[in-house]
């Protein structure tokens, strides 16, 4: 049984991804990790920093961003799948540069990967997640964050990241322009495992963050709206009131011990009983999507009701 490990990149490094610790996190399992990258701006490491690693497992394949031809963020559904059609193993293990694997973890998703190895059926996995937001002390369980998601896929010709590469679809024949369709798709057939994905990409500092939504926004809306859009707001994100985050009780990845000891802005957080930020409240501060969340997580155990799903659950490994 073997696995590849596979991702995207472009301007990775300047916009405050911990990559590095991304790959590090699952590359003891796999037997390769290919990249999609795309040169960025000049001020950009990241392909120097990959190339730091000097891991023979870690293969880069450079690519070419085409925003009018893929356009609504489907571009990183095409360099999704650059990386993921040049994998090689049984399954393609898809991590973005903002999420870990815990190191205890480890062991249990191999185990997974082997136990259902021959069996056709199984397309992929379903992981859970914790959403750190503000800081690493803080998650979120909102109507308004999707709680699970695919991360592993058979190796199949016919699997291909979808929309705009968060999840996956079977598609069959697919000529790979519209990665939003769903004519002659269908979600994926998985098995949901006791495992979490740890997603870091809303962690950054003020600025940082004001900066990755802002490119985050071009690669889905007309540029020039999101210009004036920015050019109206603060030169800092303000994350909002964060008691309407919940407390992490758990432990992250030893990865992440440089990244959670360099943070800097604590100051900047909003913790004040009635504090609301200046402009559109965040959704999940919304009154409809606070009562949403409520009833999922006191009624239905936080699973999410009228809410995204993509996937077709096999089995739910305990």
């Amino acid at each position: 049984m073997t696995i590849s490990g596979y991702t995207f990149m472009r301007n990775t490094s300047k916009l405050y991804y911990p990559f590095i610790e991304s790959i590090q996190s699952i590359l003891p399992l796999c037997d390769e990790f290919i990249i999609a990258y795309t040169r960025g701006d000049a001020d950009d490491t990241t392909k120097l920093e990959l190339e730091k690693l000097n891991n023979p497992k870690i293969k880069i394949i450079e690519s070419t961003w085409d925003l009018e031809k893929f356009p609504k963020g489907t571009v990183y559904a095409q360099q999704s799948n650059l990386a993921l059609k040049a994998c090689k193993s049984d399954w393609c293990f898809y991590i973005q540069s903002d999420e870990l694997v815990h190191e205890n973890d480890l062991h249990s998703i191999k185990k997974y990967c082997e136990k259902y190895k021959e069996d056709q059926q199984v397309e992929g996995f379903l992981f859970s997640y914790f959403h750190f937001y503000g800081d690493y002390t803080r998650v979120m369980n909102s109507h308004c964050w999707y709680k699970k998601e695919i991360r592993i896929v058979r190796n199949h010709p016919d699997i291909y990241s979808y929309g705009d590469a968060q999840s996956f679809r079977f598609i069959p024949n697919f000529d790979q322009l519209d990665f939003r369709t769903k004519n002659n798709t269908r979600p994926l057939h998985v098995v949901d495992i006791p495992v979490h994905i740890y997603h870091y990409g809303w962690v950054r500092p003020p600025q940082m963050m004001r900066s990755k939504s802002k490119v985050m926004d071009s690669h889905y809306h007309d540029k020039n709206k999101i210009d004036k859009k920015y050019n109206e707001l603060s030169e800092e994100f303000d994350y909002g009131n964060l008691n309407f985050t919940e407390e992490f009780q758990g432990t992250h990845p030893k990865l992440m011990s440089p990244w959670i000891a360099k943070m800097n802005w604590k100051d900047k957080l909003h913790f004040e009983k009635n504090y609301k930020r200046n402009g559109d409240l965040p959704k999940h501060e919304r009154l409809k999507y606070r009562l949403l969340s409520f009833i999922e997580n006191t009624f239905f155990g936080g699973r999410i009701i009228f809410g995204y799903k993509n996937w077709k659950i096999l089995k739910t490994e305990k």
